[in-house]
C-alpha cells in the first residue's frame, strides 16, 4: 500500500520501481517471509499465501477458463493462481516494467499466460471476455468507479471476481491517505452491477503487514534502492497503519 506519493503514482514511477525491485532479492526476502510466500512466487502487493488460497477458492475456476489478473504486477499471485486451477491467464499493468518480469516469469515457469500493458479503467480487452478477475492491492490507484466498470465489462455474466484492498475506518479521517479514503469497496461494486457482493475483514492479513512495515521501517537501506523505498514505505504506512482496515471483497457479474 504505497503512501509516498499524494496523488495517485504514475506508470513512470512504477515502471522505476519495478526496475529498483529487478536488481536484488532482499526485498523480496522480507516479502516472502512475512507473507509466507514460496521463493519462486515475487510479490509486488501485500496477498498471504492463507489468502490466496481463500482467492482460488472464492473464484470457482474450471480448467481452461480465462482469468484476468488486473494490475498484476510481476505476475507471480496470477500465475500460482492459475497453477493451482488450471486456468488459462492473462494479466494487464500499467507498468511495461511489469509486463517485462511477468512475461519472464511466467516463460520460465511454462505457464500458459500472457502479459500486456493496460489499466485499470482500460485494459484493451473485449467485453465479456474473460471468466474470473482478480485484482490484488490496488483498485486504489485509479479512478475507482471507473475501474469497477470496466471489472464488470470484460467479465462474463456470472463471472466472479475476487479483490483485496484497504478501506478508512473513517473516511473523514484526513490522515488517512486520499486515495483509500475513497474506497468502498461494496458500494462500488454494486454500481457497476455486481451481485452477490461480500466485503470481509482480515485481520490475520493485517497482522503480517504490520510485522513487515515494522521490520522494513527498522532496516537501514545502506545504499540499495530498493530497500530504501521499503523502508520509507514502511514508515509512512505505520504512520496511518490503525486507521486502516484490510478486506477481502468477492462478487458475481450479474
Amino acid at each position: 500500500m504505497t503512501t509516498k506519493q499524494p496523488g495517485a503514482p504514475s506508470a513512470q514511477y512504477f515502471d522505476e520501481w519495478y526496475a529498483n525491485m529487478a536488481g536484488g532479492a532482499s526485498r523480496d526476502d522480507i516479502q516472502q517471509r512475512h507473507l509466507g510466500l514460496p521463493p519462486r512466487l515475487p510479490s509486488t502487493s501485500l496477498l498471504t499465501w492463507e489468502g490466496i488460497g481463500e482467492v482460488v477458492d472464492a473464484l470457482h475456476l474450471r480448467p481452461g477458463e480465462r482469468l484476468l489478473d488486473l494490475a498484476c504486477g510481476r505476475g507471480g499471485y496470477g500465475l500460482e493462481i492459475a497453477a493451482r486451477t488450471g486456468a488459462k491467464l492473462t494479466g494487464v499493468d500499467f507498468a511495461a516494467a511489469a509486463i517485462a518480469q511477468a512475461t519472464e516469469l511466467a516463460r520460465q515457469s511454462g505457464a500458459d499466460a500472457e502479459f500486456h500493458v493496460g489499466d485499470l479503467a482500460d485494459t484493451g480487452l473485449a467485453s465479456g471476455s474473460v471468466d474470473a478477475l482478480v485484482c490484488v492491492d490496488a483498485i486504489q490507484f485509479k479512478p475507482i468507479a471507473a475501474s469497477f466498470d470496466e471489472m464488470r465489462r470484460v467479465l462474463v455474466p456470472g463471472g466472479r471476481l475476487a479483490l483485496t484492498t484497504w478501506e478508512a475506518l473513517d473516511p473523514d479521517d484526513e490522515r488517512v491517505p486520499e486515495r483509500i479514503r475513497a474506497v468502498d469497496t461494496a458500494a462500488g461494486l454494486t454500481a457497476a452491477g455486481f451481485v452477490d457482493v461480500q466485503v470481509r475483514e482480515r485481520p490475520q492479513w493485517r497482522a503480517a503487514e504490520r510485522a513487515m512495515w515494522e521490520e522494513a521501517a527498522a532496516l537501514d537501506p545502506g545504499g540499495d534502492a530498493d530497500l530504501q523505498s521499503l523502508h520509507d514505505e514502511g514508515v509512512g504506512v505505520l504512520g496511518v497503519f490503525d486507521l486502516i482496515r484490510r478486506v477481502f471483497a468477492t462478487a458475481t457479474a450479474a
